[in-house]
């Protein structure tokens, strides 16, 4: 019933062939660059980067074309909302995991290019970069505007993803050269980038009128009004993003206790000597 109220289908050929350049890309450097590149005797690519890259290219592809991108910009703000996210929290780290050191350096190999990345993925300025995106792509006039131009909508998503990357290196760089922060660093990050996207959010689930008045011109899809279209888009971002980010923060939690504990626990022989030392009651 839901399916059938979709808009038709229509193929976005340039969405298509975006994917395919980045696909054919990642290929022809694994195929090229890899056997150059890559440290001797190491693959180009584990199978786990390729995988994580793959999965990343599919994400992509879903929310960018038929039926997600057509209810997003047509329909629904609700559904814009999760292809914001799918960008920032999905394809994003997904790339990022699925590059290999040599490949980044290679991408970063301008200076200035290398320089400018380092200094925006450290802590403060990769927390202001997310923080000033959320804000600028969620401001009204700056999402009529993209839903009234079609360079302003690629444009938008072009600086969300890249955006994005920056945001995830302190906690994916694949690059020694641009280290991740510490665990206990990491998570204190996270929960910052958990903290912000609830104040647009809470603008967005508690108004009392739209605030995007394109979407309040639409037609309506499945009998949502605007302002539930709006206030559900809130609580994804809200509920959404914060759900992950705290997912990852506690996979991290439980990575460094366990590291921690592992590291503390006395060696081998220490154990036998203190065995040794009970059973011969030398120890109080």
């Amino acid at each position: 019933m839901l399916a059938a109220q979709l808009p038709p289908w229509q193929s976005h050929p340039d969405v298509l062939l975006l994917v395919a350049l980045i696909v054919a890309g990642y290929a022809i450097a694994l195929a090229r660059l890899g056997p150059r590149l890559a440290p001797p005797g190491v693959p180009p690519a584990s199978r786990f980067q390729v995988t994580c890259f793959g999965f990343g290219t599919s994400a992509l592809l879903v929310v960018s074309h038929w039926p997600v991108h057509d209810v997003a910009e047509g329909y629904l703000y609700s559904v814009h909302m999760v292809q914001h996210l799918t960008y920032a929290m999905v394809v994003a780290p997904l790339f990022l995991l699925g590059t290999p050191a040599w490949l980044a350096r290679w991408i970063l190999r301008p200076r200035a290019l290398f320089a400018t990345v380092r200094f925006l993925s450290r802590f403060l300025p990769a927390l202001i970069v997310f923080n000033l995106v959320i804000v600028v792509t969620h401001w009204p006039a700056f999402v009529d505007l993209t839903l009234r131009s079609a360079l302003a909508h690629f444009l938008a998503h072009t600086v969300i993803v890249l955006s994005a990357l920056i945001v995830w290196m302190p906690v994916l760089s694949p690059l020694p050269e641009i280290p991740r922060l510490t665990p206990i660093v990491r998570m204190g990050y996270l929960f910052l980038q958990s903290v912000v996207p609830t104040i647009p959010a809470t603008f967005l689930v508690y108004g009392s009128h739209p605030l995007y008045r394109r979407y309040e011109s639409l037609p309506k899809l499945w009998g949502i009004s605007a302002l539930t279209d709006q206030r559900i888009a809130g609580l994804i971002m809200k509920i959404g993003a914060g759900l992950l980010l705290w997912a990852l923060i506690a996979v991290i939690f439980f990575r460094w206790a366990a590291a921690e504990e592992h590291r503390n626990r006395p060696g081998p022989a220490l154990r036998d000597l203190d065995r040794e030392l009970n059973e011969l009651g030398l120890r109080a």
